[in-house]
This record gives structure tokens, sequence and C-alpha cells, in this order.
């Protein structure tokens, strides 16, 4: 009796596919490479299947296509699969390697995203890209006043004192000064605005997603953290804990033990670098409160006192990692725990 395919480890690429199939024993009945325009003719001609394939650029794309030919499919964090990468680096091993990791059942599986949950996390990204971009710029201008004598504070004050100079003290500068100098301060007034239209659309999906809602319930978690954390986590249920969830975002120390010693490090900071870095940011934001009222965050005043401002941030970090994964897990909103 001819066996039929029941699991397929699909390597992804721009072009040129991969694709590793197995019956019900283990015997491989298909190892072969596709076209970008032979994948969903392919699958198309396959029983309904269990597809695994690593996180990875055009992922979630082709998780829902196959998804909707009635496969079920798994996506994979591509350090989790190479443990399973038998020798050398080729497509076909790696497509056998996915075909492997995606059966064993202590692995970790990535949740697919819907089509708006990515266009959100691209308005974040976009953002972000344009904030540092808009730092170089500021930074690039108050180094090339500085050149000429005109030296401003910083800070949001100082910027906009930058650009007042600028345009005040222009005739003491050379005329091709000027002409850099302004072609700069305009690509600055232009990145501000763009920042603030996608900022403004941030705000708009926050308000009517009801799990970003919750989230910023929560201090130290604003709109932009909350949607961010909402898109980027579609299903909080395939974290065990909160600290397996801090764990995903690298919030949590760098175990090095052996021999019954435990040594721990500093953070991981694996995971999503970005969902990190505005839990830390606005763990600072509370840090800041704290020491202003002790009273608002006992936990965190306490551990001011212990360690330094820095330790204790990415403390905090860690700890609105865990309130967040259980605020997703139990919908509910935040309540502050009564001393």
């Amino acid at each position: 009796m001819k066996q039929e395919v029941v699991t397929v480890g699909l390597d992804l690429a721009k072009n040129v596919f991969q694709v590793h199939a197995i019956g019900d024993d283990g015997t491989v009945l298909v190892r072969r490479k596709l076209r970008r325009a032979e994948v969903v003719g392919f699958f198309s001609d396959l029983p309904a299947s269990l597809v695994g394939m690593e996180a990875c650029a055009s992922a979630h794309y082709w998780a829902r296509e196959l998804i909707a030919l009635g496969h079920e499919v798994r996506l994979m964090p591509p350090a989790y699969v190479k443990p399973y990468v038998k020798r050398g680096k080729t497509d076909a091993a790696d497509a056998e390697a996915i075909c492997e990791a995606v059966t064993r059942p202590t692995m970790r599986f990535v949740a697919v995203k819907t089509v708006e949950q990515q266009a959100v996390l691209m308005l974040h990204k976009s953002r972000d890209l344009m904030v540092r971009q808009r730092t170089m710029l500021i930074n690039a201008l108050r180094g090339h006043l500085t050149e000429y004598g005109i030296v401003t504070g910083v800070g949001t004050g100082g910027v906009t004192a930058m650009l007042k100079a600028l345009h005040e003290r222009q005739e003491e500068l050379p005329v091709h000064a000027r002409s850099a100098l302004h072609g700069l301060a305009a690509q600055l007034r232009a990145l501000a605005s763009e920042i603030d239209r996608l900022e403004g659309q941030i705000l708009a999906w926050h308000r009517a997603d009801e799990t970003s809602r919750r989230l910023a319930t929560i201090p130290g978690i604003g709109p932009i953290t909350a949607s961010a954390i909402s898109a980027a986590v579609p299903d909080a249920s395939l974290f065990r804990s909160g600290r397996q969830f801090a764990a995903w975002l690298g919030l949590t120390p760098r175990a090095n033990s052996s021999g019954g010693k435990e040594r721990l490090g500093g953070i991981t900071k694996q995971g999503d670098g970005y969902l990190r870095r505005l839990l830390v940011v606005g763990a600072t934001a509370v840090m800041r409160m704290t020491r202003k009222n002790a009273d608002r965050q006992p936990w965190m005043a306490n551990l001011l006192e212990r360690k330094p401002a820095k330790i204790a941030t990415v403390a905090l970090a860690n700890k609105t990692a865990r309130i967040a994964w259980a605020v997703m897990s139990r919908k509910e909103v935040y309540a502050a725990q009564v001393a």
C-alpha cells in the first residue's frame, strides 16, 4: 500500500524552495526543489499534512497560504532547528532538519500572524527606523553648528533652540554651510511630521484592539509598547509561563551552570530586541517616578536600595513582561497588588 505524506519540512527562500516529506513510519517520500510559482500547486495536491517552516522572512505569508489549503502549519525559531541539521549546510539538509524538528514534543513554536498584525508591526518598524534617522540628523546638525560656535542644550528644547539659532544666525555661516544645514533641517522637520502620522495610526489601532488596551493598564506600558506586544504575540498560550515569555524577550539572566554550581550572567538579549527595548524604556520612566514617590512602586524602591539603577531597571522590565503575559493569558486588566 502506497504511503501518504503526513509531515513536510519546507525550507523557504526567495525563488527556490526545498521540500522534505515523510510518511507515517518516517520513510522519505519527497525530496525535491520547488520554484516559487510551484509551491501552491505542489501543496494543493498533497493530503492535509503537518508542515514545518522556520520563522523567517515571508514565513507568515506562506503559513497563511498553506493553512488556506487545509494544512497544519507550525513555525519554529531557526535557532531551535539548527541542532537537527546532521552535517553540512545545504537546502536539502535544512529541509530535513525542519521536518524532524517540527515533530519533536518539546519544540517551541511561533504563532502565525494575521495580515493586520503584520501591518501594525510594519508601522512600528517604520517608526523606529525614522526615530533613529531623526537622532542621526539631530546629531549631525548639532555637530556642524558647534564648529561655528553655535551650541544649544540637549533634549527637545535643545533641538528647537538649535533650529531657531540656525535661522537667526544663518548670515554668520558660509553659503555652502547654510545650504547643507538647511537641507538637514528640512529633512528633520519632514521626519518629525511622518513620525507623528505613524504614531497617530498606531494609537488608533491601539484604541481598537482589546488586548492592547488591557496591556496599557500596566505601569511602564503605554500605547506604543502595548500595541507592539499585542501585534507581535498573537497567542500568549504558546508560552507556558511569564518567565518563559520574559526569556523569549531576552530579559532573563544567561545561565552558565555545571557540576551543581549555578552561575548567572547578564540578560541573554535574545528574541525580539524592539519589544525588549520598549519595555526597558518604560521601566526607566517608572524608575524615575519611583525616585520621586517611593510609595507608588515599593518593590522598585526596595530594589533601588540594593542594586544599581540600570540593573533595577532591567529587573523591572523583566517583571513587566511577566505581568504582560498574565494580562494576555487571563484576558484581564492589570490590578496592582495591595501591600
